[in-house]
């Protein structure tokens, strides 16, 4: 088991202990990620800017759902796929699309399928895609905008998705609905 501490309010980091006020503001308690990362508040003040930041991107709630998603799915994040589709029922996502998202099957949309190929292929590249890869994806509809703003919400996973894997954090009770284990996943 972890030996990372799951802080509360009043045992977080003196510079943890507003980000973590602020996080029980917005969502009426503090998520366990963002408990186990005030152990370090400088990778919980990026995470909570890069998620403000990724929120401004020129996407879709769907289309962030589905970058989001697919690193947690790939990178195998129990915790963010509970998380993340409960966020996704909350923002409208279809269920389908949600659905496909945690069993790494198609998208029956064409578009959407593209955007999660593409962000596939950013995570499972490490940011190489080939030319005909990026090729594909602003055939289907995007721009280079949307390619960097791919990679821009494959980072915001990196820090949430390695953070659980290292903390062994806990799905919260809001999330438990949710779980998810890879095993559930069919590609």
């Amino acid at each position: 088991m972890s030996d990372f501490p799951t802080h509360t309010i009043e045992s977080a980091p003196e510079a943890a202990t507003p980000l973590l006020q602020a996080a029980k503001k917005a969502y009426g308690f503090v998520p366990n990620l963002l408990a186990g990362m005030a152990e370090a508040p400088a990778i919980l003040e990026g995470y909570m800017t890069l998620s403000r930041i990724f929120n401004k991107a020129d996407l879709t709630d769907t289309e962030r759902q589905i970058i989001l998603m697919t690193n947690n799915r790939l990178n195998h994040c129990v915790y963010c796929m509970a998380a993340h589709t409960s966020i996704s029922q909350g923002a409208g996502v279809p269920a389908d699309v949600i659905e496909s998202l945690r069993s790494g099957t198609p998208i029956a949309d064409a578009k959407l399928e593209a955007l999660r190929n593409f962000a596939a292929v950013i995570n499972e590249t490490r940011g190489w895609p080939t030319p005909d890869d990026v090729e594909e994806f602003l055939a289907a509809g995007y721009t280079r905008q949307t390619v960097l703003e791919v990679i821009l919400g494959t980072g915001l996973k990196v820090l949430s998705n390695y953070t659980n894997h290292v903390a062994e954090t806990q799905v919260d009770t809001a999330f438990a609905v949710n779980a998810w284990t890879p095993e559930m996943a069919r590609a």
